[in-house]
């Protein structure tokens, strides 16, 4: 049942209250028009009709002195021409403060978790400017997730954005559930987690999840869900944004922002352009796509209070990767982690391609020239492996040389090194999880280059943390793995 209406205390700019009233002019599904006998409200100015103000209705363009054109966040159901219109007098609202921590929002800032509203919690407009330039931060910081193969082939920046591409079942909330779990646990900071254009069961798994986790202390949820109007998914994303901007700018902490999907924030957009009458762009997109896109992702930035790391699921529509809300999308990511079905098929969790997936931030400058050397020295024999697979396949890997034997005896201990057990799965897989820092995946991978375990079965590195645990399980080969004979190498 849709949770009753409750006004904010106040508004957070100072000019709350109601101001002036209007009658409606006319309905068009999701689109209404709002006559005004006084002064027009200004654009983005939410108004509430219906029984106790549940219909609420956002104002989009002024089409005369005394008419606006506005899109509903609600259902229209039971409005009528002629019914009477409140102004609030402020834009949607999201809240702010301590207490929003643990809970699950929607779009307006009420709760869906079934508990009591937070208390001590003020009300700020979802519509706020990015930070100035002289405000942000101008050096890229590597942001540590504790995960190996995240760290070594694709460091993400702090205050950047990263794209998650995955299917289902590949372990994309898995990957998500972890980086939470790691956020709050060793960095101290927040996680806001947006639904944007959500399977309500996809919203209710994932809050038992974290809950089961132990990670739903620092956390918020908001959720626009797939059945809600497209005005409403619209904004959902700046509501979650105004959260996070409040630990970022009032409370000095870091944030991890979670959005899935971005691409339903693009489509939300373009349902919208198209009930207002807009004429439409390249494949149907909205004129606007590039602007509402650049609104919301400029917000998220590394500041001298803080930063907001955001890692958003990203669909590309019928895999074409020149799509324009695609297109638009990547240009606005630091990194790409790509989730591989055929590598979540061989058990190699998680399931990252590393040679699909990069980083913008694995430059010398940025990492240093060690890491930056041994991250190409690592993509380069994985890439020699996957060119030499259909060899194997065809012929057997004992027709292989001497040196390409070598070269997939390392590549297949490296799959296995940077696979990681995860604190999010102990309950399910019975292996307690393990956080890694930079410099020991650094070093693990570094020495299995240098062939230091070619005498230790690939199973040894199989859903350890650090290289050196690799000494607790037993070097006996297994007959499913690679021949001795791969991991001898040439003097």
């Amino acid at each position: 049942m849709e949770p009753t209406w409750q006004a904010p205390a106040g508004t957070g700019d100072g000019t709350g209250g109601e101001t002036s009233r209007g009658v409606i002019a006319a309905v068009r599904g999701s689109v209404v028009d709002v006559r005004f006998e006084a002064a027009l409200p200004p654009i983005r100015t939410l108004l509430r009709a219906g029984e106790d103000g549940r219909i609420a209705i956002e104002v989009l363009s002024q089409l005369d002195a005394r008419h606006v054109r506005c899109i509903a966040l609600t259902s229209t159901q039971g409005l009528a021409r002629g019914m009477a219109v409140r102004d609030s007098g402020a834009p949607l609202q999201a809240p702010v403060g301590a207490s929003i921590l643990s809970r699950m929002f929607d779009v307006f800032g009420q709760p869906i978790d079934r508990l009591p509203p937070p208390q001590d919690v003020r009300w700020r407009s979802v519509h706020r400017a990015p930070p100035p330039l002289a405000r942000r931060s101008t050096r890229s910081v590597v942001f540590e997730t504790g995960i190996k193969a995240i760290d070594v082939l694709l460091p993400l920046e702090t205050g950047g954005k990263a794209g998650l591409f995955g299917g289902a079942g590949v372990g994309k909330t898995v990957l998500l559930t972890e980086l939470i779990h790691n956020m709050v646990g060793h960095h101290q900071g927040v996680s806001i987690f947006c639904g944007i254009g959500e399977r309500c069961r996809e919203g209710e798994e994932l809050y038992h999840d974290m809950r089961e986790a132990g990670v739903l202390a620092d956390m918020v949820m908001v959720f626009g869900q797939m059945n809600e109007p497209p005005g409403a998914r619209f904004r959902v994303g700046h509501a979650a944004l105004t959260m996070a901007e409040y630990f970022r700018d009032d409370e000095h902490r870091d944030v991890l922002l979670l959005i899935d999907n971005i691409f339903r924030f693009i489509q939300a957009g373009s349902e919208v352009s198209g009930l207002m009458g807009q004429m439409p762009s390249r494949l149907g997109y909205q004129p606007t796509l590039g602007t509402e896109l650049s609104g919301l992702e400029e917000r998220i930035a590394n500041t001298d209070t803080g930063a907001i790391t955001s890692i958003q699921a990203v669909y590309v529509p019928a895999d074409d990767f020149t799509d324009p809300a695609a297109v638009h999308t990547f240009s606005h990511l630091s990194a790409s982690i790509v989730l591989s079905r055929k590598r979540a098929s061989e058990g190699l969790y998680p399931a990252v391609d590393p040679l699909q997936s990069n980083s913008m931030m694995a430059t010398p400058g940025i990492v240093g020239a060690h890491h930056y050397q041994l991250a190409q020295d690592i993509r380069r024999t994985l890439a020699q492996y996957a060119e030499l697979k259909d060899i194997i396949a065809m012929l057997g890997l004992e027709q292989l040389s001497a040196s390409d034997r070598n070269v997939v005896a390392r590549a297949r201990r490296l799959e296995r090194f940077l696979t990681q057990p995860f604190f999010t799965t102990e309950q399910f897989t019975g292996i307690p999880g393990k956080t890694v820092s930079l410099a020991d995946a650094l070093d693990g991978c570094e020495r299995i280059l240098r062939d230091e375990f070619k005498d230790y079965p690939e199973s040894a590195l199989y859903m350890i943390g650090p290289i050196s645990e690799a000494r607790s399980k037993p070097a006996t080969p297994q007959p499913a793995e690679v021949p001795d004979a791969a991991g001898q190498h040439a003097a």
